[in-house]
């Protein structure tokens, strides 16, 4: 929940010029709702996608406040996050919930991202397979195979996130493994070793390379620091060069 239109379109600007130069890799940006329309138009022709951070699990009804997958499409969206660990926290959403959101934006040809991770606690009690074999399952059951390798799975320990301190890339390339195999357990390998698994908590341009280089690691779910572009476009800048040498 940050940005005026104004800094919006200063950060829309900066990463669709510095995008230009980074062709082989993938960018998206999720801006609030109120910035959706304005960000479609302005990354038109370019190589910037637009994703919402959130959507509704039913088409359309008496849900004061909510958006419908459908109403993203429209408007030119291309991903959603889904299960983002605040959406957790002081929504109430679940797995169950979460997971009817994924057949329904899989259903309009919409890429979610899937998000899992744990607690500070429960990676204190150890119990961080546990509690992501879950929301993984949970979060994917009743989708097909080719389904779970068009949307994407990002891991964000919530003990990450926001507070500067990031997993090293030894605790986040371990747990990308085993996303990785859980996948492979319901969905086969072909699908587990082409599925795309982002790291999000608190990545910056300081610890991007470490992270990036993973061979688990496809990518970054950015938080604080995509709300500037310099920082953000370095990070851009980052995931190019670890592709290039992979």
């Amino acid at each position: 929940m940050n940005g005026t239109y104004e800094e919006a379109r200063t950060l829309i600007d900066g990463t669709v010029s510095c995008s230009q130069a980074h062709r082989n890799v993938e960018v998206v940006v999720c801006p609030p709702f109120t910035l959706l329309d304005s960000a479609v138009r302005k990354t038109q022709g370019t190589m910037v996608s637009v994703g919402a951070q959130n959507a509704f699990y039913e088409e359309r009804g008496a849900y004061t406040g909510e958006i419908s997958p459908s109403m993203l499409k429209e408007i030119g969206c291309k991903w959603v996050i889904a299960g983002h660990s605040e959406r957790r926290i002081y929504f109430g959403e679940n797995d169950s919930t979460v997971n009817r959101k994924l057949k329904l934006l899989l259903g309009h040809g919409l890429v979610p991202i899937l998000c899992v991770g744990e607690s500070l606690a429960q990676r204190k009690e150890e119990r961080t397979f546990e509690v992501l074999n879950s929301q993984i399952v949970y979060g994917l059951e009743g989708i097909d195979s080719g389904d779970i390798q068009t949307a994407v799975i990002a891991y964000e320990p919530v003990w990450a996130i926001g507070t500067g301190i990031s997993a090293t890339q030894e605790q986040a390339e371990e747990v990308h493994g085993f996303i990785r195999s859980v996948v492979e357990r319901f969905a086969g390998k072909r699908v587990s070793e082409t599925v795309r698994i982002l790291y999000g908590g608190s990545v910056s341009p300081a610890n991007a390379d470490r992270l990036l280089g993973q061979e688990n690691i496809d990518g970054a779910l950015v938080g604080g620091a995509s709300l500037r572009a310099e920082s953000f476009c370095e990070i851009v800048r980052i995931a190019s060069s670890a592709v290039k040498s992979r």
